[in-house]
């Protein structure tokens, strides 16, 4: 079998030559995932510095084993990282990859996820699930197999179920409604912190998210875990329902399982879209974010340039509001060319508002202004 070598990080992994990048590789490495994984090591080194012993991490879906690989030599205080996969070529370039590294803390386990997960009750402080497709029938498993205080990292490439342009998958594998609008994304990021959070919760768990982006291909997440049936049901008070107009751009988020929502915008009256039950709490930390960063400069990566920018946008919109407004919908409505976003955001500031930029779409707005407010500004530039 012709093989070839590949450097990321500070490890060397070797992978059969194949011509595409799907679930039928031979073993499944996908080099444009290589930024998830230089994100997950910065995230999980964020998180170990602050556990007061080793730490013990499960890479659930290991392919050739580079992301678990990378946790054992780059993330300091590991102690043990088990990769699983089914596929029997990728234990064997998983076991064969750990030797060429040198490392003696990882194992490779060819088992089901969910069977291994189940196996393992509170034994992780990390679980990692990054699947083919949606991690929805794994989130329940990872429940069972982490430890209180623990970290779930979670990446989700089913955005066409989570973005709203298949809605029936998302409510089967969900059980939430999606909105088809210019945020959809951040959308989707909600209703899987908020499916997340109703199946930790079966096991008096609940979760906190800590970082989070949307990139490429695929949504990605990183909860911290807690115990206790108290905070629990304090968590699931984050859970709720956006609705949206997309007639005139209005939004409002309502709280709670079943709050009492108006199908009417009270802008223009025109029909409203519901989507939930979603995350309305924070899916960004600043203080996280900020550990983050601090520690960037430590890794050894191919495009460290990338990330910083992606950590410096979403720290500039950790303390936003739900939702975002897109510049040139916004200007499509009022049959407007559009301004530069810069000027928007500066005049939005000096009345008074929140505003930033996102790191979900370039010309995305994220402020606490209405959007009736919102429009004159953008007229009063023009």
């Amino acid at each position: 079998m012709e093989t070839t070598t590949i450097n990321e990080g500070n490890v060397k992994i070797k992978i059969p030559v194949f011509d595409k990048v799907s679930s039928k590789a031979p073993v499944f490495y996908n080099p444009v995932m290589e930024f998830n994984r230089d994100i997950s090591v910065l995230a999980l080194q964020a998180f170990s510095k602050k556990q007061k012993e080793n730490i013990n991490i499960c890479d659930a879906f290991g392919g050739s084993g580079v992301r678990g690989i990378r946790y054992a030599k780059e993330i300091p205080g590991v102690n043990n990282v088990v990769i699983t996969d089914l596929n029997p070529l990728a234990v064997e370039f998983s076991r064969s990859n750990i030797l060429e590294n040198g490392l003696s803390n990882v194992e490779v386990c060819r088992k089901d996820a969910n069977i291994f997960l189940r196996s393992c009750r509170g034994k992780f402080h990390v679980v990692d699930i990054d699947p083919f497709g949606t991690p929805s029938p794994h989130i329940e498993s990872a429940a069972v197999s982490l430890k209180a205080g623990g970290m779930l990292c979670v990446t989700a490439t089913d955005t066409s179920a989570l973005c709203g342009t298949y809605k029936e998958p998302c409510i089967r594998k969900y059980g939430a409604m999606p909105l088809k609008t210019e945020y959809c994304h951040e959308v989707g990021l909600r209703i899987l912190a908020g499916f997340i959070s109703r199946t930790f919760a079966k096991y008096k768990k609940y979760t906190t998210p800590l970082f989070s982006h949307s990139s490429e291909h695929y949504l990605r997440m990183y909860l911290e875990t807690g115990k206790g049936a108290g905070k629990t049901d304090k968590s699931l008070k984050n859970l709720g329902y956006i609705v949206h107009c997309s007639k005139c751009l209005y939004r409002n988020i309502y709280s709670g399982i079943t709050p009492r929502l108006s199908y009417e915008c009270p802008e223009c009256g025109g029909p409203l879209s519901i989507g939930g039950p979603l995350w309305l709490g924070d899916i960004l930390n600043t203080g996280y974010i900020n550990d983050m960063m601090d520690l960037l400069p430590s890794l050894t990566l191919n495009d460290d340039k990338k990330l910083f920018r992606l950590l410096e946008r979403c720290h500039e919109e950790s303390k936003g509001p739900v939702t975002f407004y897109d510049l040139h919908k916004i200007c499509k409505v009022l049959k407007i060319s559009a301004p530069p976003i810069y000027d928007v955001l500066e005049k939005l500031k000096s009345e008074g508002y929140f505003a930033s930029r996102t790191h979900i779409k370039p010309t995305g707005i994220r402020t606490n202004a209405p959007i009736d407010e919102l429009k004159k500004i953008i007229l009063l530039i023009k």
